[in-house]
């Protein structure tokens, strides 16, 4: 297994109110398989793994209507609070402030000066 190295895109999400479509879509397009994941209550949100993975590589969150639908990258990081507190010093705009799952993952997600929507996590320690 390959741990990514800090400071680069680790992983993807989809946030959609047609998790079917997004997910048969790619599933036939790069052969991925979905897994549920429980690790956030309240959450439906199913892990993508790519063919012969190891670990998940991205994730499907189902919105329900909730929010519009949307794709973005999530770069690992050493300190997510951090990386936000100097993210807003170079004028990004924080959209979700950091937060931690029940498996100890904590992230975040930003607004870059050029408008496009990006999220940071850590991983818990091992």
């Amino acid at each position: 297994m390959t741990v990514p190295a800090f400071n680069s895109v680790a992983w993807f999400e989809f946030g959609t109110d047609q998790p079917e479509k997004v997910k048969e879509f790619y599933g036939e397009l790069f052969d991925w398989n979905y897994v549920l994941n429980t690790n956030t209550p309240g959450v439906t949100y199913h892990s993508v793994m790519p063919p012969g993975a190891q670990q998940p590589a991205g994730g499907v969150w189902e919105s329900e209507g909730k929010f519009p639908n949307y794709a973005i990258f999530y770069v690992v990081v050493q300190d997510v609070a951090a990386t936000v507190e100097r993210a807003g010093e170079l004028g990004a705009e924080v959209l979700m402030e950091p937060v931690s799952d029940s498996a100890g993952f904590t992230f975040a997600r930003l607004r870059d000066t050029a408008g496009n929507h990006f999220g940071v996590f850590s991983a818990p320690a091992p």
